[in-house]
């Protein structure tokens, strides 16, 4: 039989080889000549060649000498903003012992304790003049009946579920709150914000103040945040001013049968050798706004914590955060819902504030198809995060 494996003295392993090298050959010079192929080509060298760490490299040894001379300046300025921020807190203390009696003087309005002045009641409102004609009209057509109304109208101690409806009108608290919570909290009389001493580390206090209830016994829950206002030494770069990084909580002094952070289940359990079965009761965490003071510590031995849990703990930062900015300092206005609507608007302009942009950048793109309807649409630039 005639031996195939060679073709004039050359093995066809190699022939085969030589082929399949001339038709890649071929096949690339073919992609290279088409332009949309060679485009993508340029700008993917293009996108690597201008990051600003690969520019970086290119630079002369002397000039990343200088650079890394301002990175020292840097770090220098980072801990000088850190006591600028420290000072600011010490700002923030001395203001809340002049806010205080005025936040006294509201929490004795709320539950009843004093009866605002007529000139302390009074206050002028945007639509004053259309409510006063309005009003005249009304009290001339039917005076009398709006004396009898006024005898039967009646007149509750306080402002009754004050922070209760805080809580109802703040999403980011509501979604906190169950049914079985709601009759606990219509008990809040109060909720105070405190600073750390001078010469402490830096934290703020919260502080739930309680009427007498059926609940529980304590008559303040507590909440402390702990807060670090230092450039971490790993990445001194990272810091943006104050940051809380702990908090702890307080023990609820529930009364029998109270405590709404746990339910009772019952289950069944099998005997494996007589195959009886009993019935057992067990306590399981339950959904509720006051494991708020039973928060989850921050891991503070190298360990990290898993995605739910620092999901949860960051979630928290952000709540004891909102409550000391937004809820203490200006807590009639989240009652009346105004800061609320506050909130909406400025949230709605932005986003109003940015399709009016974009409408403009389609405006152009329609200008330049009209002057060169040959050219090609441009693409997007690329998202980068702030």
């Amino acid at each position: 039989m005639a031996d195939n494996s060679f073709s004039d003295g050359v093995p066809s392993d190699s022939l085969e080889a030589a082929k399949n090298a001339s038709n890649t050959e071929k096949l690339a010079d073919q992609v290279m000549q088409n332009p949309q192929v060679l485009a993508a080509l340029q700008e993917r060298l293009d996108s690597v060649s201008h990051t600003p760490s690969s520019y970086i490299e290119t630079l002369p040894k002397a000039v990343k000498r200088r650079i890394n001379a301002l990175k020292q300046l840097q770090v220098k300025c980072a801990h000088i903003e850190a006591k600028f921020y420290e000072e600011v807190h010490d700002l923030e203390r001395k203001y809340a012992a002049l806010y205080q009696p005025l936040f006294d003087k509201r929490r004795e309005f709320i539950t009843g304790d004093a009866e605002p002045t007529d000139a302390e009641s009074e206050w002028h409102s945007e639509n004053e003049e259309e409510d006063k004609l309005a009003g005249d009209i009304k009290n001339k057509a039917v005076i009398t009946e709006k004396e009898a109304a006024a005898a039967e109208e009646p007149n509750p101690k306080g402002i009754p579920e004050f922070w209760f409806t805080i809580f109802r009108n703040v999403d980011m608290l509501s979604e906190l709150v169950q049914e079985y919570d709601e009759p606990i909290l219509k008990h809040l009389q109060d909720i105070k914000v405190k600073f750390s001493d001078p010469g402490q580390p830096m934290s703020f206090v919260l502080e739930f103040h309680f009427e007498p209830n059926d609940y529980f016994t304590n008559s303040v829950l507590t909440k402390t945040y702990k807060m670090k206002s230092e450039p971490d030494k790993a990445d001194p770069f990272s810091f943006e001013g104050p940051e809380i990084v702990d908090c702890d909580g307080c023990t609820i002094d529930w009364k029998k049968g109270k405590n709404v952070t746990v339910k009772t289940i019952k289950k069944k359990q099998k005997h494996k050798g007589r195959g009886t079965v009993r019935t057992i009761t067990k306590q399981v965490p339950n959904d509720s706004f006051f494991n708020f003071f039973n928060p989850l510590k921050a891991s503070g031995d190298g360990e990290s914590l898993d995605e739910d849990s620092e999901f949860t703990l960051a979630s928290d930062f952000e709540i004891g955060h909102f409550f000391r900015e937004r809820i203490v300092p200006r807590a009639v206005l989240y009652f009346t819902g105004e800061a609320i609507e506050d909130d909406d608007n400025f949230e709605e302009g932005e986003e109003g504030e940015e399709e009016e942009l974009e409408g403009d950048e389609e405006g152009e793109d329609e200008d330049d198809a009209e002057i060169n309807p040959k050219k090609e649409p441009s693409q997007p630039s690329e998202c980068k995060q702030q």
